[in-house]
């Protein structure tokens, strides 16, 4: 689809440029040194209720840590991602694991073109702060009319307390976490998502989300500005 000249470009990586295949592999050994990929699959999985007839669509699904371990567990997954490479480190690891129920498709929040039913739910995790602001919301209002009326989002990102004076020591302690747990690289990409992406406050996120049609079942705001939605799609 040919979008006009004011429409945003979100295959353009505000940050860190995760088109480039060298990054790819980096970002999952990094991110490996914090997250058990199959652990927090099977616990969303869980949460939502996914049964072996369903379909799931991951908006930003980046190396696979979601899709390749929620396939054996539903019927169809849908990978979709703004990174080619990405998606082709994905493909590879899905094809060496003989997994073959994941569609893939080069897309985000405002390009992707869901040619298929409605699906039964949509994950996404640490992608929507990739858009600024008016962007989220008509991402999540395009999300919505993909997601079957009744289907449930999981919807995870930072996301910053709108209420907190202290929010720069926060910030500060957050980044010396991230650079003792994963190294003073990981924590300069902390320091360029700040600055250089869209993360947003949490009564933005939660107005945005009711007003593309969620109702939100819980919220969720951990350590480290992490925030966890669950959501049903009112229709």
């Amino acid at each position: 689809m040919i979008q006009p000249a004011w429409h945003y470009d979100e295959l353009r990586h505000p940050g860190v440029d995760y088109n480039d295949p060298s990054q790819v592999a980096v970002y999952d050994e990094r991110h490996r040194r914090f997250r058990d990929y199959r652990r927090d699959a099977e616990a969303v999985i869980e949460r939502l209720g996914v049964k072996p007839e369903d379909t799931i669509l991951d908006m930003g699904a980046g190396t696979g840590a979601f899709v390749l371990h929620a396939a054996p567990l539903c019927r169809t997954v849908y990978a979709v991602d703004v990174s080619r490479a990405m998606l082709d480190y994905c493909r590879g690891q899905a094809a060496a694991r003989k997994i073959e129920n994941i569609v893939f498709q080069q897309g985000g929040f405002l390009t992707y073109e869901h040619r298929a039913d409605p699906v039964d739910f949509i994950v996404s995790s640490a992608a929507l702060h990739h858009l600024p602001d008016f962007w989220k919301f008509l991402g999540l209002q395009r999300l919505a009319r993909i997601l079957k009326p009744g289907g449930r989002l999981y919807l995870f990102d930072i996301v910053f307390p709108g209420k907190d004076p202290a929010i720069r020591g926060q910030i500060e302690v957050w980044i010396n976490q991230m650079k003792e747990k994963v190294g003073a690289e990981f924590a300069a990409e902390v320091e360029t998502h700040i600055r250089d992406e869209h993360s947003t406050y949490d009564w933005i996120m939660e107005g945005m989300l009711a007003r593309a049609g969620f109702r939100i079942d819980k919220a969720d705001y951990g350590s480290g500005f992490g925030a966890t939605y669950l959501c049903t799609n009112n229709g």
